[in-house]
């Protein structure tokens, strides 16, 4: 397994819009996406991520390793310990619901090192449309919730966005009593 080198977000790079990955998806592309979930799941690992300096991660994004194409990783158990993985290319959300959800602990990322205090709203449903490595095919997803926040903010890496960019600066701690909280 490769172990990366995350991209911090003092780096320019990180904010750059990143390019559609071409057609078909080439086996490189294929295996750096398997490297990035075994990355995250090997993170997730409290002896092998002290062991090797590294924080736990449910999702990590192409720019965040110095590649600037249209991809990225989500590793994940959820409540039921169900393992979820995904390695989406040229993901396109095809729509959103107009409800909102957010972390109650704010969100967090492995190239920002410093703490941004604050809520971001997200959509708590979206539908989108990528290519899935771990299917070998295209597929139609919609995501709700926790599934749906890690999944825009990796795909705001591809666009140059922080999660921070979404803080309300006025009031970074408002809770909307109409979003769902997570």
């Amino acid at each position: 397994m490769q172990k990366f080198k995350i991209v911090k977000d003092s780096n320019k790079d990180l904010r750059k819009r990143c390019e559609l990955v071409e057609e078909p998806i080439s086996e490189e592309v294929k295996k750096t996406l398997f490297d990035m979930l075994e990355y995250l799941e090997k993170s997730q690992d409290d002896e092998w991520a002290e062991k090797n300096n590294v924080r736990a991660g449910v999702g990590l994004a192409a720019p965040q390793i110095g590649i600037n194409k249209c991809f990225f990783a989500m590793y994940y158990k959820d409540e039921d310990d169900k393992i979820h993985k995904y390695g989406f290319v040229n993901p396109k959300i095809i729509s959103e619901s107009l409800k909102q959800c957010y972390l109650t602990g704010g969100e967090g990322c492995l190239s920002v090192d410093d703490e941004h205090k604050g809520f971001i709203y997200r959509p708590n449903k979206i539908t989108f449309k990528a290519f899935n490595v771990v299917t070998n095919k295209y597929e139609d997803h919609t995501f709700y919730g926790y599934e749906s926040i890690v999944f825009q903010h990796e795909n705001d890496h591809l666009k140059g966005i922080l999660f921070y960019d979404h803080i309300n600066k006025k009031n970074p701690l408002y809770e909307d009593p109409n979003a769902i909280m997570i």
